[in-house]
């Protein structure tokens, strides 16, 4: 067993002063750091606990959108019956992921910061350069029937694994952020996750210490219908192979506006301009649906046991778009 020290933060101010040590962790629910731990994957010298923090609420602003605490539990944001009507494609998104009680213990915040679940991660007999930078990547030519074929480098090929954040993804939320000179800052999400490069272990853009205090969601698009569609290999208790999370608005058989993002196919929840612009302005038709899933794939690359996905996406972008167009 590692040892390590554990402080309860009174403040928001206070856990960001605690964690800007080196080596300090938060954890909230830890349904993912916990398991780290166990396997000594992180071995924090210090944990600072915010789970008794006021951040567990949920607010309409004054511009129609919400402000989403990072301590609301999954299971609470999937049930507010403001997410079920403005926002169901993130409610459909959170009840897709773990089980219940994972959900019931979650936090909104953590859910965005989980590590990826490629199994040379989790093995550390294996090289791995997300687990010890420079070791190598064991996946690349390994098993790697789950893992990305966009946005991926030849240092690393982990996706990320939360459902939640494709939705919020396709909702153009913003992450709050606390630093350690007290001044808050406000990072849309797609800013928000780094691509791997040659350094795969530095997953966001948060500093040391810096603190997620919650989520911003613009206000409801009138007259759009919500879809997450997340193909896995079990019904439940089990991470995408693809997902989708597509908010479209319609104009009779025209497609008025589209907010597409994907789950299971990069190292960040994937959302891809040309895509959306393939679709905006057209007829609601197969053919552009194909035209959005090439826009979306001309980057794509498999390693070998993972390049099933690619026409299993196309497949499955195609679907959700006609159930999103009302041409199921």
């Amino acid at each position: 067993m590692k040892l390590f020290t554990y402080e309860r933060a009174a403040s928001p101010e206070a856990a960001v002063a605690e964690a800007s040590a080196p080596g300090a962790k938060f954890i909230a629910g830890g349904t993912n750091l916990l398991d780290l731990m166990k396997l000594q994957i992180e071995t924090p010298e210090r944990l600072v606990d915010i789970s008794r923090l006021p951040l567990a609420g949920i607010d309409v602003r004054d511009d129609g959108g919400l402000t989403i605490g990072a301590l609301v539990p999954n299971s609470d944001l999937a049930a507010d019956p403001r997410v079920i009507d403005g926002y169901e494609v993130l409610s459909r998104a959170l009840l897709a992921g773990a089980s219940g009680q994972l959900r019931n213990k979650a936090s909104t915040g953590g859910n965005l910061l989980q590590r990826t679940r490629c199994y040379y991660f989790y093995d550390t007999a294996t090289p791995c350069n997300k687990r010890e930078p420079g070791s190598g990547c064991s996946a690349i030519d390994g098993f790697n029937r789950i893992l990305a074929i966009l946005g991926a480098s030849e240092h690393c090929i982990a996706t990320h694994p939360s459902d939640m954040a494709v939705a919020m993804r396709a909702l153009d939320a913003t992450v709050v952020a606390q630093g350690t000179d007290g001044d808050r800052r406000r990072i849309p999400l797609g800013d928000f996750y780094r691509l791997p490069g040659d350094t795969p272990h530095i997953e966001t853009v948060l500093a040391p210490g810096e603190l997620i205090t919650a989520i911003e969601l613009p206000a409801p698009i009138e007259g759009a219908r919500h879809l997450y569609r997340k193909v896995r290999d079990r019904a439940s208790y089990a991470f995408a192979l693809v997902s989708v999370a597509g908010v479209v608005r319609m104009e009779g058989d025209t497609i008025a506006s589209a907010a597409l993002a994907f789950g299971g196919l990069g190292p960040m929840p994937w959302r891809d301009p040309a895509v959306e612009a393939a679709l905006v302005g057209q007829p609601a038709s197969d053919a552009v649906f194909h035209a959005a899933a090439d826009a979306l794939l001309a980057g794509a690359k498999g390693h070998g046991a993972n390049d099933f996905k690619i026409p299993l996406t196309r497949r499955t972008l195609v679907a959700a778009l006609r159930e999103l167009t009302g041409n199921a």
